[in-house]
């Protein structure tokens, strides 16, 4: 943990057959609603969506709990939920054109705030003192309501997802704002998307040639 400002601390299980290569300029493509679907990420270290949906943006999960998801919600809003708790936020909203996210949250305080196109959200109060597990899963597309299963269609996530990036610490409204505008910024020591592990299940696209026009 770094000096008690951590976002996010995650070891995680990597499954056999793993990919291994730079995703610059790529992204995931998810053509359509399954339950079988996802990709699988695993660390370097020990979006319009549509309506009256809940979709899962991004899934932590360890063998008995939900440690760390990012949803949107069936109203609209976006929710950060730590081992059963969350917080919910009203954001602008995500169009097809691509939309940055960022999600920070601080263990010590528990200060949580999404940012979107480099603009940060008002703060709110999640689980102070609260520590993630380690010996998880980390998935996109699909929320495993069990370890490494029991998925819903109807939560699954549709549409492209790009550049993901995680530190285990809270970064500064600088830097967050140097991810947004694709200039230098250190690399993600939890997970970069230039030199990412993964592993695609089921009908997901990673395009031969880097995407344009983002």
């Amino acid at each position: 943990e770094a000096n008690n400002q951590t976002c996010v601390i995650l070891l995680i299980s990597v499954p056999e057959g793993r990919l291994e290569c730079s995703l610059l300029g790529k992204g995931f493509i998810f053509r359509e609603e399954t339950d079988t679907s996802y990709v699988v990420l695993s660390p370097a270290q020990p979006l319009k969506l549509p309506p009256k949906r809940e979709i899962i943006l991004f899934s932590y999960r360890t063998k008995y709990y939900d440690e760390f998801n990012v949803w949107q919600e069936f109203n609209g809003t976006f929710s950060l939920y730590l081992s059963g708790p969350g917080v919910h936020f009203t954001l602008p909203k995500l169009n097809t054109f691509g939309s940055h996210m960022c999600v920070t949250w601080e263990s010590k305080s528990g200060l949580t705030a999404f940012w979107v196109n480099g603009k940060r959200s008002l703060r709110k109060v999640l689980r102070p003192g609260h520590r993630i597990q380690p010996q998880g899963i980390v998935m996109l597309g699909q929320d495993p309501d069990i370890f490494w299963g029991s998925f819903e269609k109807a939560q699954s996530f549709v549409g492209e997802i790009s550049d993901l990036y995680m530190w285990d610490c809270v970064l500064s409204p600088s830097i967050i704002q140097n991810v947004y505008l694709d200039h230098s910024f250190l690399k993600g020591n939890i997970f970069d998307w230039k030199s990412l592990s993964y592993k695609c299940t089921g009908n997901v696209i990673v395009p031969s040639k880097p995407l344009t026009g983002m």
